[in-house]
């Protein structure tokens, strides 16, 4: 029997279900004004909805609804490319290529994924085991990646090893041999740009007991990753950590995560002498809803200043195509990495907007263990059981398929037949606002 006291969730819901049936836009003045519980101003409710259609149909919307860009008034949401005149475009028939390498080095071994994106790192305690394993299975069924997080890895991964990626956070939870050796990339988190200096945060609820026994501790507790490694302070000591890792597992490749602090150029150039091969530099704009505000808003630099002051720093020191740079932190849709790419990212990670292909709608309950009314950051064992992996695999894998349209759809529209050819291109960038440069 359907109800009549609906909450305010259910009646948005409804609402936005309404309108896309009908075809109708959903414009931003009615997002904010009437449906405040459904997206914010980098995350609208068109943006969400755009993405669950991309992740049922493969393919952008056609309805009018808003999938390019939010409404945050900065950063992506204000560039735009200078698009060539429809005939100067290429061919429809001839091929454009979206796959990147992560390994500029001339030595150790060859990686190439055919999209220049992969999952980020969200571990099992952030997120359930069932949207664990559907990204694996996305990450398989692309031959790209995604990463454990700092949770430990589950023993349901290792059937999809070769494209996981495992992650060695301060907190060291769930780090053991076998799971460095089993791994293709070895990923060391010092920072996140959603709290950087403050650590990792899982608290008590969340705990259960299988995710206590998998990092470690005690249930019910509420863990805390200090800040930073306490055996690193130097770039001599990152370099022992990335000989550590390489001495256990010479076949891995090594990515860095750090944070966008101002000098964040020079980190690049240490991560990159300490034998580092993938640095992922990882903005403000990132993280789950369990991030505090006041680290949000106020520490890390936004990911659009961080990439371009890396990209030119790497070149001016002639190390630029020897260390990959993988932009994270707020990369919502493909216009988003395609635009991280001509500031001069090789690459983009992705996060939020797989849990949004979920049915993320936002809320940022993700801190609390029965919080998450969709059952993607929970590790409640029946809240968890609302995402089926292979369901949730095929709305990820659909997303993906839509972003690499999409890409291909830009890059012909600027005359380029690859994606490695709009790296550091800021010149096909114009500000949206003015039409300059």
């Amino acid at each position: 029997m359907r109800t009549i006291n609906k909450t305010t969730q259910q009646l948005i819901t409804d609402k936005h279900t309404e309108c896309l049936r009908s075809g109708l836009h959903i414009s931003s003045e009615l997002t904010y004004g009437k449906m405040p519980a459904l997206g914010d101003y980098r995350w609208t409710a068109d943006l969400i909805i755009a993405t669950r259609i991309q992740a049922e149909t493969g393919k952008p919307p056609t309805n009018g609804l808003e999938y390019r860009l939010g409404d945050s008034g900065g950063g992506f949401d204000v560039l735009d490319f200078k698009f060539l005149p429809q005939d100067q475009w290429p061919a429809e028939d001839i091929p454009v290529d979206t796959a990147i390498s992560l390994n500029g080095r001339p030595n150790g071994p060859e990686s190439k994924v055919p999209i220049p994106f992969y999952g980020a790192g969200m571990s099992y305690g952030s997120v359930s085991e069932q949207v664990m394993l559907a990204r694996a299975k996305t990450a398989k069924e692309w031959n790209t990646f995604t990463s454990t997080g700092e949770g430990g890895y589950p023993e349901s991964l290792v059937t999809y090893k070769d494209h996981i990626i495992t992650q060695i956070a301060t907190g060291m939870f769930g780090v053991r041999e076998e799971t460095i050796q089993r791994t293709p990339i070895v990923q060391f988190k010092y920072a996140q740009g959603a709290k950087p200096g403050l650590g990792g945060h899982l608290l008590g609820d969340k705990a259960t007991m299988a995710v206590a026994q998998l990092r470690e501790s005690v249930p019910w507790v509420s863990l805390f990753s200090p800040f930073p490694f306490h055996s690193v302070y130097s770039v001599e000591d990152h370099k022992k950590h990335v000989d550590w890792v390489k001495t256990i597992n010479p076949k891995a490749l090594v990515c860095v995560k750090v944070s966008t602090p101002t000098d964040i150029d020079m980190v690049s150039v240490g991560s990159y002498y300490a034998g580092a091969n993938i640095l992922q530099i990882d903005g403000a704009y990132g993280g789950t809803g369990a991030a505090p505000e006041i680290a949000k808003k106020n520490i890390a630099m936004p990911i659009e200043f961080a990439i371009p002051k890396v990209h030119r720093y790497l070149l001016q020191e002639g190390i630029r195509d020897e260390l990959i740079i993988m932009a994270s932190g707020g990369i919502r849709t493909a216009y988003d990495i395609a635009k991280s790419i001509a500031l001069g990212a090789d690459g983009c990670v992705l996060g939020t907007a797989e849990l949004v292909a979920l049915g993320c709608t936002r809320c940022a309950n993700c801190e609390r263990g029965r919080g998450c009314p969709i059952g993607i950051t929970t590790t409640d064992p029946e809240l968890s059981q609302l995402i089926d992996p292979d369901w949730g695999a095929k709305r990820i894998s659909n997303l993906y398929r839509s972003f690499q349209l999409q890409l291909r759809y830009i890059l012909r529209r600027l005359g380029l037949r690859s994606i490695r050819e709009l790296r550091g291109r800021t010149d096909l960038l114009i500000y949206r606002d003015k039409g300059r440069q």
